[in-house]
């Protein structure tokens, strides 16, 4: 029997999954970059740079891990096909094609290029992910800028994900298209684009800077022997071609239909729907990267769980959440329809562009856990909104929502939701990251 693996390197940690033929999860293993004792020494490779040092870190425990787990089930490494990673997206670096980090990694939360963002603007067209200083592209232009003597003719810039395939596979100039897509990727036409190149030309970089492009799940080549003989994986082992954490999720999820839907109930609310054409708008933040033969379609607004857990204590939570669910299990549970825009401070993007919009939480009701279902309806009046926006925008009605994230597991509001919007809306099964991976890695499995 063959298995496939998925490595998820998060914003929190590593986590590994193995799947087998069916899609079925056989086991997993995963730890926080927290919970690391940074010790050089036992090091896989000596660290370049403090966030790399980490993910080997973590990678070296979590493979060591699952290959414990695997012996007491009487499986090992070995009977592993086919293997595939995701990272954060807009995570960038400059390698040497050997795999040596040449500069620090500027992770996909680093604003420092904000000049070169501006200068990006005024080559790129709207229908790009690389505009905003958070762009792959513009932490380039900043580490060529800061990085000059490193620059050479066997140095490339890659993304999180594009090192750590490399780090398994020896090849350390390749990319997939929906990392590449916040480097100015031109995932329609297949291409780096001729504005990119002009913007390129006019920071003295050469097109070679940029690493080759393949579709996610691609087979780049085999496992490198060392991982063969450290961890026993099998010498013909495919390392695949990865794709980002968020889109890994949403594989995870089993979405593959156009009109289905994934809504990430987290912090923020990230809505995106399965469409047959590309849309961007950068008025509302919305941009589209390649899914199969599909397009995954979305935006996020700035309402969410953190609305929540500023306003009450965790166990406040449990407690209302409780009693709206035993409201909705007796048949006593109608909406309040207060209209309800929740949001943490002043401004919002997606599905209304407003900078100075304010949160609309207001009229209070006298109880607490009315005053909570207010927002809960509020948020779910949101995702709704969202959901017109993109129609509007030219993407399909949404047929199906699944549901991941934190509030997922809400089922009053779930219920709320599902009045909204007029869909249907079920959990997703399986959302994690590392599952995606794993599914990503069967996609061309002989």
């Amino acid at each position: 029997m063959m298995f496939s693996l998925g490595i998820d390197i998060g914003t929190s940690g590593v986590r590994a999954l193995l799947m087998d033929g069916h899609k079925t999860p056989i086991s997993q293993a995963q730890i926080d970059f927290k919970n690391i004792e940074l010790n050089i020494e036992n090091q896989i490779i000596a660290p370049y740079s403090k966030k790399p040092h980490e993910w080997l870190s973590a990678l070296h425990l979590v493979l060591l891990q699952l290959k414990e787990t695997l012996q007491k089930k009487a499986l090992d490494l070995s009977s592993i096909s086919h293997l595939a990673l995701d990272g954060t997206s807009g995570s960038v670096l400059l390698s040497d094609t050997k795999g040596t980090i040449l500069t620090d990694v500027l992770m996909y939360n680093d604003q420092r290029a904000v000049e070169q963002a501006k200068c990006i603007g005024n080559y790129a067209p709207t229908n790009t992910a690389a505009i905003g200083a958070s762009s792959g592209l513009a932490k380039i232009l900043w580490l060529a800028e800061h990085h000059k003597e490193q620059i050479s003719d066997k140095t490339c810039f890659l993304n999180q994900a594009d090192w750590l395939t490399g780090y398994f596979s020896g090849k350390f100039a390749i990319s997939d298209h929906n990392n590449a897509l916040k480097m100015g990727y031109d995932a329609q036409k297949h291409c780096w684009p001729q504005w990119l190149l002009e913007l390129l030309e006019r920071y003295h970089l050469k097109p070679s800077l940029l690493p080759e492009v393949l579709a996610p799940g691609t087979v780049i080549g085999n496992i490198l022997p060392e991982f063969c003989h450290q961890y026993g994986f099998h010498p013909n082992l495919k390392v695949c071609a990865g794709t980002t954490d968020s889109t890994a999720a949403i594989m995870a999820t089993g979405t593959d239909h156009i009109g289905q839907a994934v809504t990430s109930l987290g912090s923020s609310l990230v809505m995106k729907i399965l469409s047959e054409q590309p849309i961007f708008d950068p008025y509302y933040g919305v941009y589209s990267q390649p899914y199969g033969n599909l397009w995954l379609v979305g935006g996020s607004s700035n309402s969410g769980g953190a609305i929540l857990r500023s306003l009450f204590q965790t166990r406040e939570l449990i407690t209302m959440t409780d009693e709206l669910d035993h409201k909705r299990v007796m048949g006593q549970f109608t909406l309040q329809d207060l209209h309800y825009y929740p949001l943490l401070t002043q401004g919002e993007r997606f599905p209304i562009n407003d900078p100075h919009k304010m949160p609309i939480i207001t009229p209070k009701p006298s109880k607490q856990g009315d005053f909570f279902q207010a927002l809960l309806e509020g948020m779910a009046d949101i995702e709704a909104l969202a959901y017109k926006k993109l129609v509007d925008l030219g993407a399909p009605y949404p047929k199906l929502i699944r549901s991941i994230g934190g509030g997922a597991k809400n089922k009053t509001w779930q219920f709320i939701r599902e009045q909204k919007i007029g869909v249907p809306i079920i959990i997703a099964e399986q959302q994690q990251a590392a599952a995606g991976s794993a599914i990503l890695a069967q996609k061309f499995w002989k």
